[in-house]
C-alpha cells in the first residue's frame, strides 16, 4: 500500500506519517524531498525560491514513481510544491508536466490532506513563515479539489480537518478493505471530522 500525506508546514505531517507506518506492517516513511535533496548537497534559499520548489516537485515525482517503495508512506507529494508555487504567485499549470504527475499520483492508494485547523494552531508549535503557510494551505485545498492539471482525479483523497488525535484512525478506517460487492467508479473524496 502506498499512502502520501500532503499539507502546509507545521500541521503534523511527519508525525502522522511515522504513526501510520507504525500501524502498517512493513511500511517505511519516504522522507520529504527537501531532506532528500539536502542530503545530495542541494542548497536551498530561505524561504525557498521558485527554482527550489521546482526541484522539490521533480524529486517528489521521482519518489512516487520509484517502484522500490511498494509499502510506503510519503511525507509530501508534488501537490505540496505546486501549492507552494501557487502561494508564491506562480501558475501551477505551468510548473509541471501533467502526464508525469498523472503517472506519479496513479501509484498512490490514498492521498491524505492535512489542513490548518483551530486545533493545529492551538496545540502544535508555531510555524515559521505564517503568511506563506496560510497561503499554501489555501492553494493546496484549491488545487486538490479543482485539479487544474487533471493529474490526481483518480486518486482517493482524505482531507483531515478534525481533531488531531483522530487523524490516524480516520486514515486506517479508509484503508480497510472494502467488502466484496459492487463498487463505485472514480475517485473518492472524504473529509474526516
Amino acid at each position: 500500500m502506498r499512502v502520501a500525506v500532503s499539507g502546509t508546514h507545521g500541521v503534523g505531517k511527519t508525525t502522522l506519517a511515522e504513526a501510520l507506518c507504525a500501524r502498517l506492517p512493513g511500511h517505511v516513511v519516504v522522507e520529504e524531498p527537501y531532506y532528500l535533496l539536502e542530503e545530495q548537497g542541494y542548497e536551498f534559499d530561505f524561504p525557498p525560491a521558485a527554482e527550489d520548489y521546482r526541484a522539490m516537485l521533480a524529486c517528489s515525482v521521482r519518489s512516487l514513481r520509484s517502484p522500490s517503495t511498494s509499502k510506503a508512506v510519503f511525507d509530501r507529494t508534488p501537490l505540496d510544491y505546486l501549492a507552494y508555487l501557487a502561494a508564491s504567485g506562480a501558475d501551477p499549470a505551468e510548473q509541471a508536466d501533467a502526464a508525469a504527475l498523472r503517472l506519479a499520483f496513479a501509484t498512490l492508494d490514498l492521498l491524505v490532506i492535512t489542513v490548518i485547523t483551530p486545533e493545529t494552531e492551538r496545540i502544535l508549535p508555531a510555524a515559521e513563515l505564517p503568511g506563506l503557510r496560510s497561503r499554501m494551505n489555501d492553494a493546496l485545498l484549491e488545487l486538490v479539489y479543482d485539479d487544474p492539471l487533471d493529474a490526481w482525479a483518480g486518486t482517493p483523497v482524505l482531507e483531515l480537518s478534525g481533531p488531531l488525535d483522530n487523524r490516524l484512525d480516520a486514515i486506517l478506517a479508509v484503508l480497510k478493505p472494502e467488502p466484496v460487492g459492487p463498487t463505485k467508479a472514480g475517485a473518492s473524496r472524504h473529509v474526516a471530522d
